[in-house]
Formats: structure tokens, C-alpha cells, sequence
């Protein structure tokens, strides 16, 4: 079975996931953007690997979504333009589609919204839907979606590079780099904008009590009045400003962090897909705090309790409640952190992988069946 996989483009965290899908089905990847989008961080770059692939622009899609000698088209959510032409193209020439996403809340945007009959009617008309996780399989579920064309894809990353052991001498030499001291670590990893939620976090952080650090890894439009707000909450001695690392580079701030934040909060554009950031963290066995507008809590990786703990979004009280917990319970921080890395050991590229090949098989033998 030959499968044309349409995306905007090659992230770091794919690599090895598009790797093992070559090594199950017989597919190409086509990539259409030069990873402009507002959601990713530019200075990642973009990668390939041991799979078979084409960089192309909106016009080389449609060709080829038009002429390949393929017997699945599957096409994720982003690139509006070429999203409609992959479908078209799909419905045309009477190949299966597979739709792949991570909405879990239509966005709110004057576009999305005066889309939505459209997106409704592409649920409809996919003849499988790969999803991020079991929260976008009940938001399906819940606009009229048929539950057995939907297949969970569990979004994972390569937990080998996130796994790695840290020496000692790369943890003291981090602490030292950016002032830390054997102070206790509580952790941001990300983009630092609206969405990520970083002001609810630190004004949380300014009513925790103690000599803990707050380190945010991670550059964006906010870094300035964020800095301001440390200030006027009195806690600038207490905040660090990592700017941006590489993803290689963040592996040791996990191994020296006493939990990962992620209070991310539901905007216009929607509530985080998944954040994989949650991911990376548990391989280095420290437990994780999420709010409710995270796709990784919502579809079931964050376990409050087992691996870590779930707050409302843009509740800082609450937010600051769970954060004093952890920091005063070193029990609890040791029995969650154990939790998150035996719970991201079987959260793999593989379980991914063969989400992917379910949602083909199932849309070539029922988009097959159903015929012009």
C-alpha cells in the first residue's frame, strides 16, 4: 500500500517517528513550509531523516496530490490551502483520506469560525482520523464524528534523546552557568507567549513561599513584561531568564528540575494540541504540573497523582497551592517523578507508529468498499 503523508514540515521531535513509519508502510512525505508558522520556534530549523521525502510549495501539493501514484492520501490539519487541495484531490480521484489532528477545541478565531461548517464537513468525509489523543476522540465524538474511524495516534517523541543520563558534572556546570545553587528548581519549557500561560505562572510563583527558582527556558514576546512583573512581585531574585536553548540543551535542565510547568490556557486559536514538553520532562523522571487547557493532561499522559498534577487554567491560587505541595513534599516529588518515567516508557514512538498504520488500513479497506 503506497501513502502520500502531507505536512507543513519536519520538526525535530519527528524525525524518528516518520523513520518508523517508512519502515511500516510504504510512504513518501511531502513538506510544504519553510516552518513560518507563529506556533514554532525558528530557530529549531527544520530536519529530515531515513525516509523518503520532498519539499515543495502550495502549487508542487497539488500537483502532486493530483498525479502521485499513491493509494492513500493522508494530510495533517495545518495549511489551509493545502489541506483543501490534498481533500479535493482525495475525493476526485476516489483515494481513501486520512485526516491527522490535535484539535481538541474549535478555535475562535473570525476565520475558524466562518470555516466551521467546512471542518465539520471534512470530519465527515475522512475515512479515518488520526488524533494527538483520547481528548480529541471525545471532542470528535461530541459534534456527531463516528467513533470507529477515529484512531488514537499517541503523540510521542524519541524518548532515547530526552532519556539520557545527565552527569553530574553537566548538572553542577548548569546550576553554576545560570546562578542557581542548590536551590530547588521549578521549571518552564517553552515559547514565551500568550498561550503558554508564563504570567500565570510566575504571578502563582510570587505567593510560594521559600528560596525555590523559577526558570524559564524559552524566549518569545513576553520576556520583557514578564521580567517587569518578577520585579513588582518582588521575586526577581528568585526568577531566571534562560532564553532560548536548542532541544538538545534541555535535556539537563529535566535532570536538574524538581518539576516541569506547563500552565497554558485556552486563546482564540484554541487550547495546546498536546505539548510535548510534558514528554521530554518524564523521561527525566520529574513529575509534571498542567493545566486543564494542556492536550497532554486532557488526553490522559499527565495522571494527577500517579505522575503529576492537573490545575484549572488561569487559576494562579490553585496554581501556587500545588506548586508549595511539591516543593514541600520531597516524598511526593520522588514518588510522582518515578510515576512520569514509567508511565513515558510505554508512551513510545512505536504505540504512535502503529496508530498511524490502523488509521491507513482502516480508510483504504473502507474507502475502498464505499468506491466513486
Amino acid at each position: 500500500m503506497r501513502v502520500l503523508f502531507v505536512t507543513n514540515f519536519c520538526p525535530h521531535y519527528r524525525v524518528r517517528t516518520f523513520e518508523l513509519l517508512a519502515g511500516r508502510l510504504d510512504v513518501e512525505f511531502v513538506f510544504f513550509s519553510s516552518g513560518q508558522e507563529w506556533y514554532w520556534e525558528r530557530r529549531h530549523g527544520l530536519r529530515v531523516g531515513d525516509f523518503p521525502w520532498r519539499a515543495v510549495n502550495t502549487a508542487g501539493v497539488a500537483r502532486l496530490v493530483w498525479r502521485a501514484d499513491v493509494d492513500v492520501i493522508l494530510k495533517d490539519i495545518d495549511g489551509r490551502l493545502p489541506l483543501i487541495l490534498a481533500f479535493l484531490a482525495a475525493k476526485l480521484r476516489r483515494k481513501p483520506f486520512v485526516l491527522w489532528t490535535g484539535m481538541w477545541r474549535h478555535p475562535r478565531t473570525f476565520f475558524h469560525l466562518l470555516t466551521y461548517p467546512l471542518t465539520r464537513l471534512l470530519y465527515r468525509w475522512s475515512d479515518a482520523i488520526a488524533v494527538y489523543g483520547e481528548h480529541v476522540k471525545a471532542y470528535l465524538s461530541s459534534i456527531g464524528v463516528a467513533a470507529e474511524k477515529v484512531f488514537v495516534v499517541t503523540h510521542a517523541i524519541d524518548n532515547a534523546v530526552y532519556g539520557r543520563s545527565v552527569s553530574e558534572p553537566e548538572r553542577i556546570a548548569l546550576r553554576a552557568r545560570f546562578g542557581l545553587g542548590e536551590r530547588p528548581v521549578v521549571l518552564f519549557v517553552g515559547r514565551l507567549e500568550a498561550s503558554k500561560g508564563p504570567d500565570v505562572l510566575l504571578e502563582a510563583f510570587g505567593r510560594v513561599p521559600g528560596d525555590a527558582v523559577l526558570a524559564f527556558v524559552g524566549a518569545g514576546s513576553l520576556e520583557a513584561r514578564l521580567d517587569r512583573q518578577a520585579k513588582s512581585l518582588g521575586i526577581k531574585d528568585r526568577v531566571v531568564f534562560a532564553g532560548y536553548q536548542a532541544p538538545e540543551n534541555t535535556v539537563a535542565w529535566y535532570a536538574v528540575a524538581d518539576m516541569l510547568v506547563l500552565p497554558s490556557v485556552t486563546v482564540r486559536q484554541g487550547s495546546e494540541p498536546w505539548g510535548l514538553v510534558v514528554n521530554e520532562a518524564m523521561n527525566q523522571g520529574i513529575p509534571v504540573v498542567a493545566s486543564t487547557a494542556v492536550g497532554a493532561a486532557g488526553g490522559g499522559l499527565v495522571q494527577p497523582g500517579r505522575n503529576g498534577l492537573v490545575v484549572p487554567e488561569r487559576d494562579a491560587e490553585a496554581l501556587a497551592a500545588e506548586l508549595s505541595r511539591l516543593l514541600n513534599d520531597p516524598g511526593l516529588r520522588r514518588r510522582l517523578g518515578a510515576g512520569a518515567r514509567e508511565t513515558i516508557a510505554r508512551w513510545s514512538n512505536e504505540q504512535m507508529v502503529a496508530g498511524f498504520v490502523a488509521a491507513v488500513d482502516y480508510a483504504y479497506a473502507h474507502g475502498r468498499a464505499r468506491g466513486p
